[in-house]
């Protein structure tokens, strides 16, 4: 612990300054985890190419702080390019801080689909923790997914991909929640070419006062693989020039369950594609043939607005009839001129399911 001595009219203040662990070397990450001050401060760094920034097994309370530039060396790999992993973590973005991954060394226009080997970005694994400020940019393709996580809010992170929409970025998925309890994405904008948000497993999650640019949408799934998508609320977004707006899918052939899912307040404008989706028959390469059964159950959808191009369609829904119950519709979607058949849309609401 450091102190500061400060003069106001003759009296002297004395107060405590919080010590820290400057990383600007590399070598010196395993020494900054184990550092007696729990504040690591991540300035200007150069992270080796195929290696990762291991922000694993950090001591509880740590505070990590980005300042400056992080950047990475180029190498094809299958790895992920920062890892932070504990419990009562704050990780902080100071101003001006930006996380580089110089991902157009790697486009392709494949994507996780063949071409180069490409690492994925950033995953945490927290609980009781906080992640706020962060500037990300480009990164090869998958950028910030929270695993495992448990009470944790991430907030004010800016993805910028926008680069990627010439340069040849595909998969960049901005925000994925995966196998977490009470996970909450706020006040974060994406600029990419894949999902915005997406989660295909676990409880309590809420996606709020989001702006997405450019992407696939905000989606729920692919599920299968018996797993569970329960209590999810997305509300106060706006989706902007995005393939779909908002959308449920779950994979042809496999098992799951979408329950206790709302919508709520959601501007789009400009989707390409569709502007509400849900699925039944997803399939990596395309949708195909007839819906898969597949429980969606307590679906909600309030108060979702805004316009989907001359090409696209407004709202399709396509699902095995009898699997989608207790569903609530408020939608105002135009725009779209492209009709498509529906199938399982639940009895007693009312739909423009497939319409122009």
């Amino acid at each position: 612990m450091m102190f500061a001595t400060t003069s106001l009219g003759g009296l002297v203040l004395i107060a405590a300054v919080a010590s820290s662990f400057d990383l600007n070397n590399f070598d010196q990450l395993a020494a900054a985890k184990k550092s007696a001050d729990k504040r690591i401060v991540i300035k200007n760094l150069v992270v080796p190419a195929g290696q990762k920034l291991d922000l694993t097994n950090l001591q509880d309370g740590t505070v990590i702080e980005f300042a400056g530039r992080v950047t990475f060396g180029y190498q094809e790999w299958d790895g992920t390019m920062i890892q932070v992993k504990g419990k009562n973590i704050k990780v902080v973005g100071k101003p001006g801080n930006l996380i580089d991954g110089e991902g157009h060394r790697w486009w392709d226009k494949k994507g996780g689909n063949g071409g180069k080997k490409k690492p994925r970005f950033m995953e945490v694994n927290l609980e009781d923790s906080l992640v706020t400020g962060l500037n990300i940019k480009n990164p090869p393709r998958h950028c910030f997914v929270a695993n495992y996580c448990k009470n944790v809010r991430i907030e004010y992170v800016n993805i910028d991909i926008k680069d990627g929409d010439t340069k040849g970025a595909h998969n960049t998925d901005g925000f994925g929640v995966g196998g977490s309890q009470n996970v909450t994405v706020a006040n974060c904008k994406v600029h990419n070419q894949d999902d915005c948000f997406c989660t295909g497993s676990g409880s309590d999650t809420v996606f709020e006062n989001n702006e997405c640019t450019g992407g696939h949408g905000i989606s729920i799934g692919s599920m299968g693989n018996g797993q569970k998508v329960e209590r999810v609320r997305v509300r106060n977004c706006k989706i902007i020039r995005n393939t779909n707006g908002i959308r449920i899918k779950s994979r042809k052939g496999e098992t799951g369950l979408v329950r206790d899912v709302s919508f709520e307040n959601i501007e789009l404008k400009d989707i390409s594609k569709f502007g509400i989706i849900i699925q039944a028959n997803y399939l990596n390469g395309g949708p195909k043939g007839d819906p898969t059964p597949f429980p969606m159950e307590n679906i909600v959808i309030k108060n979702v607005r805004g316009t989907v191009s001359r090409k696209g369609t407004n709202i399709q829904v396509w699902v095995a009839p009898g699997s989608a119950k207790n569903w609530q519709w408020n939608s105002s979607v135009t725009g779209g001129q492209r009709e498509v058949a529906c199938k399982g849309v639940p009895q007693g609401i009312n739909i423009p399911c497939g319409k122009k």
